[in-house]
């Protein structure tokens, strides 16, 4: 997967997050709704990850197609 379409990837997840935040401001959202924003919220953590390793391994003269998408027991875990 190319930088390029994992940004796209990112910008589709953002754009559904906040149509899920943007439609029950004041309301709040379901319990189904609720877990697909916990989904996505993992999901971007795990595509802004793999971008970082992808950067990191074309700095240091390696593959970057070798990176891979951690586990969200990794990413959800980083400190800051």
């Amino acid at each position: 997967m190319e930088d390029s379409e994992i940004f796209a990837r990112i910008s589709e997840m953002e754009n559904e997050e906040r149509r899920l935040e943007e439609a029950h401001v004041g309301t709040g959202l379901s319990a189904e709704e609720e877990e697909r924003l916990e989904k996505l919220e993992v999901a971007l953590d795990q595509c802004w990850d793999l971008l970082r390793q992808r950067r990191a391994r074309r700095n240091s003269g390696r593959d970057p197609d070798e990176a891979q998408v951690r586990p969200d027991s990794v990413v959800e875990n980083y400190r800051q």
